[in-house]
């Protein structure tokens, strides 16, 4: 799990075809202390597992779905990445809960300059659009921000100066592809409500405490 609070940018140094997906090499931008293969780090957004890793440099791998969900295959060398660490228990949440699964590919349509702050309009598929609601949590790029207005298939955030300044957004332009992930907890609710309105089978039903179950056993 991530917080969505990036800790620094990083380069894409090389990027080489790996059975059907492709391995990549990020130079860091801060120095990765205590580093372990295996460790999970957010790129973009994207949960990826360092195969190598040491204070300079890291490498993973990214699978064929990966590189179908998310933007992940059209990094170029020298390109510049959003890089986040996994969250430790203990460390303060200072923006959401992030999993690192890419929901869908953004678009940015609107870009605005209001003095210091950057407005982006961003459109998503139509389909996703009852997973944003305005002044709820998204992960644009593993950036967690706050949504300031929202329609059926767009939403728009506001940047402020620090963002800008430690992230891509700050020369993001429009007509770039970002990843999208919505707040986990509107997609466990989703699922919840579905569970609820379908038929329970005769085998659920002999799973759920209610006051027959309770008579049956000989509680009441």
């Amino acid at each position: 799990m991530f917080t969505g609070i990036i800790e620094g940018l990083g380069e894409i140094k090389r990027k080489t075809p790996f059975s059907k997906g492709i391995r990549i090499a990020i130079e860091p931008s801060f120095l990765i202390k205590d580093p372990q293969v295996g460790e999970s780090i957010s790129v973009n957004g994207v949960c990826l597992t360092a195969t190598k890793i040491d204070e300079h440099f890291f490498e993973a791998d990214i699978s064929p779905e990966t590189l179908s969900r998310t933007t992940l295959g059209k990094l170029k060398i020298g390109e510049k990445v959003n890089l986040e660490r996994a969250l430790c228990l203990g460390s303060r949440l200072g923006g959401h809960l992030v999993s690192g699964h890419i929901d869908c590919v953004g678009q940015i349509r609107e870009k605005k300059d209001l003095g210091d702050f950057l407005l982006f309009k961003i459109t998503i598929p139509q389909k996703f659009s009852k997973y944003v609601i305005e002044k709820g949590s998204i992960a644009i790029d593993g950036i967690s921000l706050t949504v300031n207005s929202c329609s059926l298939d767009e939403f728009s955030v506001a940047i402020i100066p620090h963002t800008a300044s430690i992230t891509t957004m700050g020369f993001r332009e429009i007509g770039d592809k970002v990843n999208i992930e919505f707040d986990v907890i509107g997609k466990y609710i989703e699922k919840l409500l579905q569970q609820g309105n379908r038929e329970i089978t005769n085998t659920e039903k002999s799973d759920i405490i209610d006051l027959e179950f309770l008579a049956k056993h000989g509680f009441l």
